[in-house]
């Protein structure tokens, strides 16, 4: 039975899970909106909902931690400075997943995931 197991195993290894998300989470505080498959989006929203409710404390402690996660300058200041003062009046669902279509090689359902009222 699987009661009270959270999170999607997506056939990798756990660094390979923690580094697929750290890269995709990047990639979603870059540009704000990606495409991959439902699966990842939805287990990368927890990610992205979390680390902007970290970004609004706005501390010292705060910007360390993202940026371990992030590993990026660039992505940690665009984090800090645009993101979190955009949700700052939201609680939480910072996120929206638009299913989009199949892949063509293997028909995986792909979905957009992006930032609400996003930039551009």
């Amino acid at each position: 039975m699987r009661h009270r197991k959270s999170g999607r195993k997506l056939n990798r290894t756990s660094s390979h899970r923690k580094a697929l998300f750290r890269n995709q989470l990047r990639q979603l505080i870059e540009h704000e909106r990606i495409c991959t498959t439902e699966a990842k989006a939805k287990e990368l929203r927890r990610f992205a909902d979390k680390i902007i409710t970290l970004a609004k404390r706005d501390d010292l402690h705060s910007r360390r931690q993202a940026f371990a996660l992030l590993r990026n300058k660039k992505a940690t200041k665009k984090l800090f400075e645009d993101l979190a003062k955009r949700f700052n009046d939201r609680s939480s669902g910072y996120t929206h997943i638009y299913k989009h279509k199949h892949r063509r090689g293997d028909g995986a359902p792909l979905a957009l995931i992006e930032f609400i009222n996003r930039k551009g």
